[in-house]
């Protein structure tokens, strides 16, 4: 094969220029070439470059049949063809088996113009098929990934002129292919990316609507979670409670304490209902239970904290007894109260039950 140099170029060891033999025929293979380096710059799919390089390959030799070959560790894979009658597609042979293989091993075109008595063909290779000449070119010289050939039905095989544009094309489907690479990783590196930026405002999002003591929802992740479930119209029960004594419990044991106090009701509220429903903390010592498509009566509600409540206190080694103060309200299906209002009545009903038992214990 020989590189097209400026023609009269003296430069030392320069190849001189050869004219093509059949210029029409040679031009015209040009600009089947140049239709094929700009599809392939264009391609960002392996599947398109197969395509376009079978093609291209038959059109610019006049070959019947050409072959795209790829390598895959010691083997030759026939990834695709275009030939008159089926030859190796989807095969895997040993490189050390084959022209194809040869050439990638050898880093350069090999030329075959007589199957039948070049020694180089294995006896009986081409036996099954109609090839009786061929050429093959690397794609990459330096470091071969693949491999183009062509394939004809009668001994010759290509002239000068097919081997330099078949290498052209080999030299073009090397970029494309390293194109592709390239292509992939930014775009796996943009996918990484999206996806640590969606984890990072999904943490960001989480930390806004989460307390922080105890890793409920805080009032802004529980309003927007019981309003979505209020929209569904299907009902539901709304528990207010409030920690009985927390300043007592602060001025007398610390914040510390206190704190410990704040995140054991938390606890005992999350263990009292379903993991369907919904709990969060309001703000200091007071918290909200909402209970979806409830089963039960509120009643049943009341009795599940309650008996929560106190199976906590006779296991727990705590400084003080944790007490609760509830108030609930019912929304039916259907129904058209608002949050605010479900939270006024509950918190309503859970003042007149503080306010009974300081009351009780005013009389004691």
């Amino acid at each position: 094969m020989t590189e097209m140099q400026g023609q009269g170029s003296d430069t030392p060891g320069a190849t001189p220029y050869t004219p093509p033999r059949d210029p029409e025929r040679y031009f015209r293979g040009v600009e089947v070439l140049f239709s094929a380096v700009q599809a392939l710059s264009f391609t960002r799919e392996p599947g398109q470059v197969q395509r376009i390089v079978k093609t291209a390959a038959r059109q610019l030799t006049g070959s019947d049949g050409a072959c795209f070959v790829l390598r895959d560790g010691a083997s030759c894979h026939f990834v695709d063809e275009d030939a008159v009658t089926p030859l190796w597609k989807g095969m895997r042979v040993p490189l050390s088996s084959c022209i194809e293989g040869s050439a990638m091993l050898h880093r350069q075109p090999v030329l075959v113009r007589d199957v039948a008595a070049d020694d180089r063909v294995l006896p009986g290779a081409y036996d099954a098929t109609f090839v009786r000449s061929l050429a093959v070119v690397p794609v990459r010289g330096h470091e071969p990934v693949g491999a183009i050939g062509v394939y004809w039905a009668a001994p010759g095989g290509p002239d000068e002129d097919d081997l330099r544009l078949l290498s052209k094309l080999a030299d073009a489907v090397s970029l494309a292919i390293e194109n592709i690479r390239i292509h992939g990783e930014l775009e796996e590196r943009v996918r990484l990316r999206a996806a640590e930026l969606d984890k990072a405002k999904a943490d960001i999002e989480e930390l806004s609507i989460t307390d922080e003591l105890t890793g409920l929802l805080n009032r802004r992740g529980f309003r927007r979670a019981a309003e979505a479930i209020l929209a569904g119209g299907n009902g539901c029960q709304l528990a207010f409670i409030d920690v009985d004594g927390l300043k007592k419990v602060n001025d007398k044991f610390g914040h510390t304490v206190g704190d410990s106090l704040i995140a054991d009701c938390a606890s005992v509220l999350r263990d009292s209902v379903r993991q369907s429903d919904i709990v969060g903390r309001m703000g200091g010592d007071e918290f909200c239970v909402l209970v979806q498509a409830p089963l039960a009566p509120a009643e049943a509600l009341r009795n599940s904290l309650r008996t929560r409540l106190d199976y906590f206190n006779r296991l727990s080694p705590a400084q003080c007894t944790l007490s609760i103060s509830v108030g609930i309200v019912q929304a039916k299906p259907g129904g058209n109260e608002s949050l605010d209002d479900l939270l006024s009545q509950a918190d309503a009903l859970m003042s007149m039950e503080k306010h009974s038992k300081s009351m009780s214990k005013s009389r004691h």
